[in-house]
């Protein structure tokens, strides 16, 4: 009784108060966790084990092993190409330019009817091809509505550029009237008009003339503008010169557009 005494040890001895004890917060959390992973683990790999498997499941193990091992002889197919002089390994046909690996089998393991896996297929070709042919309509009227924008503005830049070219044709028509004594011009769109005429002056202006400016567009006004200076003037608005003469004009002058001066 005192030998066992002696070999335990008192709970008050020395082994005992010296024991230090790991504090730092969240240790036993944190191993009270590891060990719930790991009984967690471990239950799984046990119901894994335990687990039975489906009919499905064995029928594709057996395929599987099946397919991977060769035929032996026990199969009637491969005995008779033996008696008929085939070695395994070898290619079939006479000339020995056939096959050497069986076909490969394609198990069907969904619920559809045959050729519905085609039919899929042909219908993501046709999803495929509308949505190609709607990429290429957007792209078409992109490009369309690209190049109106581009006619709209060239046709933009000809108008400022006409109605330039007219202004400056009526200046150089008053101009030159002036230097002839020409009071009056022969129509009232010929010279620029001065901001403070009134509008009464331009409607009695109007009345008088046989047909109104506003019928005529920029471009005709332009070249009736300048055929009247070439005629009157003998001047080129293009050229920016004043001929001597209808022959100096003519022989000098590269015509009567401004197409004819690029």
């Amino acid at each position: 009784m005192k030998l066992n005494m002696a070999e335990e040890e008192d709970y008050m001895s020395d082994s005992f108060i010296n024991v230090q004890e790991d504090i730092r917060p969240g240790v036993p959390m944190l191993r009270q966790i590891r060990e719930a992973r790991r009984k967690e683990e471990k239950q799984q790999e046990a119901n894994l084990k335990n687990r039975q498997k489906s009919v499905k499941e064995e029928e594709r193990e057996r395929r599987d092993t099946g397919l991977k091992n060769a035929l032996g002889c026990e199969n009637k197919g491969f005995a008779l190409l033996q008696k008929m002089g085939y070695k395994s390994g070898q290619a079939l046909g006479k000339s020995g330019d056939g096959i050497v690996e069986p076909i490969p089998i394609n198990v069907k393991t969904g619920k559809s009817g045959i050729g519905h896996e085609s039919l899929l297929k042909r219908k993501a070709e046709e999803r495929l091809e509308n949505y190609r042919r709607k990429i290429h309509m957007t792209t078409q009227n992109e490009e369309k509505a690209a190049e109106q924008f581009r006619m709209r503005l060239k046709s933009k830049q000809d108008e400022l550029r006409l109605e330039g070219d007219l202004r400056r044709s009526q200046r150089a028509c008053q101009q030159l009237d002036a230097q002839k004594n020409i009071q009056v011009p022969r129509e009232a769109w010929y010279w620029i008009r001065p901001e403070e005429e009134t509008e009464e002056e331009e409607e009695e202006e109007q009345d008088e003339d046989e047909y109104t400016s506003e019928d005529l567009s920029v471009l005709e006004k332009l070249q009736i503008l300048t055929g009247y200076l070439r005629e009157e003037h003998l001047y080129c608005i293009w050229c920016g010169t004043a001929y001597e003469d209808k022959e100096d004009l003519s022989s000098n002058c590269p015509g009567p557009t401004s197409a004819d001066h690029d």
